[in-house]
């Protein structure tokens, strides 16, 4: 036990509460990547679940305007209103295909006097100008939207609304709410789907989202793996050092000896090395 006893040293203390601290935190890193994994199936759920089904009236939906559950999202939803044209924005820095670009958000006044956002697109960046060159008009008059539904998103405080230009940095519905001065839904808005009448030209619609969870799984066990190979490593380093520690004792001696014998056995020896290196040049 005496040729160990370098092993109960501070410094090899601090190599283990390294090693420990590095496999917590490749451990942790692989528990986060499985919750990501988690997210993402959960994500592909509610996409099958949910994306093909018949349109509902959003009132049978969501009961009030305030209310949306995750559940809920990529609803298709029935709206029938007038779109108020004058009050359309545009969600700025919105790239589709490395294409920077716009979401084109129309209000659709409802019978009942509430306003729900409806997303009718996206439209690239303006050749000459920091917006579309030309929107599509919606629909005038009475108009029926089916639309999927989506949850109003964060608040940036990083990006504040340009007065006057029309566009805003993110779909926050509340924040909508307020520059509408209307009664308006404030969880959830709507991706189009389809109008009725059907306007000569449009935006380009949202696509189908991709079903795919990502490489979560395989990241997360290499995560584990590196936990593992932290104390593999830390076991070869302590072995090393047992080794030069030892290096003059008897038994450690012959190992050293044996080891050498068997590196000496799997190595060519000097002909055959001369003939490799003659059959290489003779390859050239």
């Amino acid at each position: 036990m005496n040729r160990w006893r370098f092993a109960l040293s501070k410094r090899w203390a601090g190599y283990l509460a390294l090693t420990v601290v590095v496999a917590i935190a490749c451990s942790g890193l692989g528990l986060w990547q499985f919750e990501r994994r988690a997210e993402a199936r959960a994500e592909i759920d509610r996409i099958e679940s949910n994306y093909e089904r018949p349109a509902a009236p959003v009132g049978d939906v969501l009961a009030t305007p305030g209310s949306f559950e995750e559940s809920q999202k990529w609803l298709p939803v029935l709206l029938e209103g007038t779109y108020l044209p004058d009050e359309q924005l545009l969600v700025r820095n919105r790239p589709f295909a490395g294409r920077p670009g716009f979401e084109v958000l129309t209000p659709l006044l409802l019978a009942d006097g509430t306003v729900f956002v409806v997303d009718r697109g996206w439209l690239p960046t303006g050749s000459e100008q920091d917006a579309p060159d030309d929107i599509p008009a919606a629909p005038a008059g009475p108009v029926s939207v089916t639309a999927r539904l989506k949850a109003s998103e964060p608040l940036l405080s990083s990006r504040s609304t340009i007065a006057g230009s029309g566009q805003i940095p993110t779909i926050h519905l509340p924040q909508i709410a307020e520059l509408l001065d209307r009664p308006a839904y404030t969880a959830a808005y709507g991706l189009v789907i389809t109008e009725s009448p059907e306007p000569a030209t449009a935006p380009m619609p949202s696509v189908t989202p991709v079903l795919d969870e990502g490489p979560h799984l395989s990241y997360a066990l290499q995560w584990f793996v590196f936990a593992i190979l932290a104390f593999i490593g830390l076991g070869w380093a302590l072995r090393q050092e047992y080794r030069t520690v030892n290096a003059d004792d008897p038994e450690e001696k012959e190992r050293a000896d044996e080891r050498a014998r068997r590196r000496a056995a799997r190595a060519p020896s000097d002909d055959e090395s001369e003939d490799a290196l003659l059959e290489a040049s003779e390859r050239r």
